[in-house]
């Protein structure tokens, strides 16, 4: 019987982070048997909103054969 990883995925700490804009975090997830890049950035919530002063993850999600899709 082989491992089903449908709906699963995986984030860890950017080791390779070299200016402010890249991920605090990278890794990858399954959705519905679709791979995707996963990228995450810790922010602090600004004051006046919901979340002010906490700390909490800002996400971006990728097709993972996007990058094969462009010329």
């Amino acid at each position: 019987m082989s491992y089903d990883n449908t709906n699963t995925g995986l984030l860890a700490r950017n080791k390779r982070k070299e200016k402010e804009s890249h991920p605090d975090h990278q890794g990858q997830i399954n959705v519905d048997g679709k791979e995707y890049w996963l990228s995450a950035w810790v922010k602090t919530g600004k004051e006046g909103s919901k979340l002010a002063g906490e700390r909490f993850f800002s996400l971006t999600i990728k097709p993972k054969d996007e990058a094969a899709e462009k010329p």
